[in-house]
């Protein structure tokens, strides 16, 4: 026993002196290979904010492009670091960078979004990656489909545009229009996604959600009168609201008053994965609000951006009337739209591209890495937030020739280069509402073109991004019935 304790008194400083020579030696070798890796230039700005006041200020400005290029010149880089939203993210700029991002979606990178929106929506569609994710957007998918779009979509749409332009438009000199859109796009889906069609119940969700969507983009802070804490609490008032519509929807169901195939709402209730599972309450809930967010603010904004650039451009809106013209007179009275009449507004929709070019409705997404990146010569270790810009290619001359003037004949024949128009994203994350958000638009043009004409209030009018592309004055115009 003497000496076993004699021989550990010796091995135990002899232990810890190795110990203590091996660690210095890791730590010399990373510090050393850290050197070695070339990361991204750039700045975490302050501590906690990082550079999220700088990022908000250009977006409140109307600007968001400038924050990236400010930077851009300032590193010479198209790729560099900042901080924004509480999370260290690199920016990777060009349709490269885009193209590099979408591909590798599930192999290197998986979508990922700031705590603001995270906490907002909860484990949804946009928020969820890999298996899960794919059973999601299948699950979702069938509703979301040019089947859907033609058998379900294109009348109700019709019908509700109609009414919509007779009591807040028809008789009007002026109105203005982003507060109608929201109205409209939000009717929509409330009628397409749950067969709610109670005004006071959908002005009571509208209201809410006005709330809750500028708290998307917000400072991570929950105190008592910040955007984000004001956008938590309307979150919790429509998720009971949700909560609600999904159980009364339920029985309705379970007493056959309810059919499971009458929307977006009963297929998610009545039918289970392709595992057999079927979502939660709570998924349900976070899926019908992700929808109701994504089915309208974003067709709002690029139908207002489209009805501003019709006021400035004349010879424009004279092609897209007689594009609907031509498209109404090969129809019996009284017939309605179909899926086919959707695919002739070709010129429209080119229009819409170009609206949506010069400013996009929403300005960006995140990935994260989900291994060790090398890229353009700059490492990026796994972990480690990505955020892609629209502004970066849709505003750049090498992919668009003279980029700030309005030329819908960019989106002709084969349209822009690959990866240079991401207004949709791109990859197996593409918006799975992007054919939803067109048939949506482009209904509404038709109806809407054919009844008037206009002009704009006030045509210097700024557009901000509180979150997304929003008229300072709501977009006034001046409304001129076409002569019989």
């Amino acid at each position: 026993m003497h000496s076993f304790s004699n021989m550990a008194s010796i091995d135990l400083p002899s232990v810890f002196i190795l110990l203590l020579v091996i660690t210095i030696f890791i730590s010399f070798f990373l510090r050393r290979k850290k050197k070695t890796l070339n990361f991204p230039p750039g700045s975490s700005g302050w501590p906690i904010v990082g550079e999220t006041l700088d990022f908000l200020r250009a977006n409140r400005e109307g600007k968001p492009e400038k924050f990236v290029e400010d930077r851009i010149e300032k590193y010479k880089s198209k790729i560099f670091k900042t901080s924004i939203m509480g999370e260290n993210v690199v920016v990777i700029g060009g349709a490269g960078g885009n193209k590099f991002l979408f591909s590798n979606e599930n192999k290197k990178v998986n979508v990922w979004w700031p705590v603001t929106i995270r906490k907002l929506l909860g484990p949804c569609l946009i928020t969820s990656v890999g298996e899960e994710a794919k059973l999601m957007r299948k699950m979702l998918s069938y509703f979301i489909s040019p089947d859907a779009f033609s058998r379900l979509y294109t009348k109700t749409m019709e019908v509700v545009a109609l009414d919509h332009v007779d009591k807040y438009w028809e008789g009007k000199e002026q109105v203005k229009v982003y507060h109608l859109l929201k109205l409209y796009t939000f009717k929509v889906a409330c009628q397409l996604f749950m067969s709610i069609e109670d005004h006071n119940e959908i002005e009571k969700l509208s209201t809410l959600f006005n709330i809750f969507l500028k708290g998307l983009i917000a400072i991570p802070v929950n105190l008592p009168g910040t955007t984000f804490h004001k956008a938590t609490r309307a979150v919790v008032t429509i998720r009971k609201e949700l909560l609600q519509i999904v159980r009364k929807r339920r029985e309705a169901l379970e007493q056959k008053t309810a059919s499971p195939s009458q929307d977006i709402l009963s297929h998610l209730l009545s039918f289970p994965d392709e595992n057999g599972k079927f979502m939660s309450e709570l998924v349900i809930v976070n899926n019908i609000l992700l929808l109701l967010f994504a089915g309208h603010d974003t067709s709002t904004v690029a139908l207002t951006l489209l009805i501003k650039r019709l006021g400035e451009h004349p010879q424009v809106y004279e092609n897209i009337l007689q594009e609907h013209i031509k498209i109404a007179s090969a129809k019996k009275e009284g017939e309605s739209l179909n899926w086919d009449d959707i695919q002739k507004m070709k010129y429209s929709w080119n229009v819409l591209c170009e609206a949506m070019r010069l400013k996009q409705p929403i300005i960006g997404a995140y990935r994260e890495a989900i291994v060790d990146i090398n890229y353009e010569g700059y490492h990026m270790p796994k972990g480690w937030k990505f955020y892609w810009n629209t502004t970066l290619t849709s505003l750049d001359p090498e992919y668009f020739p003279n980029a700030t003037s309005f030329d819908p004949s960019r989106f002709e024949g084969a349209g822009p280069a690959p990866f240079s128009y991401v207004a949709f994203g791109g990859g197996p994350r593409m918006c799975i509402g992007k054919e939803f958000a067109r048939l949506e638009m482009l209904v509404f043009l038709h109806i809407i073109v054919r009844k008037f004409r206009w002009k704009l209030v006030v045509p210097d009018e700024r557009i901000i991004y509180d979150p997304m592309a929003t008229p300072v004055e709501g977009l006034p115009i001046s409304l001129q019935n076409h002569k019989p």
